[in-house]
């Protein structure tokens, strides 16, 4: 497991009980549909960033570096 994955459960697990032991509601909506909806969004972030991560930018040859030059610029 990745640590942000574990970080992200901790800190979930934390709000809930905290919620629960203070006797707030729950900043999440109840019931299957919102887990649904909670679980829902964390695989469409992480499937994102999954493929984000592993394909290479299509244009990178267009960006500038910190001098603001491309590859065509600097013949």
């Amino acid at each position: 497991m990745s640590w942000k994955f574990c970080i992200g459960l901790l800190l979930g697990l934390a709000i809930g009980l905290g919620c629960r032991w203070l006797g707030i509601p729950v900043p999440a909506p109840p019931m299957l549909v919102g887990a649904s909806l909670v679980v829902a969004m964390t695989s469409g972030y992480l499937l994102a960033d999954h493929f984000i991560a592993t394909h290479p930018a299509k244009h990178r040859h267009d960006c500038g570096g910190p001098s603001g030059e491309t590859q065509e610029t600097r013949t």
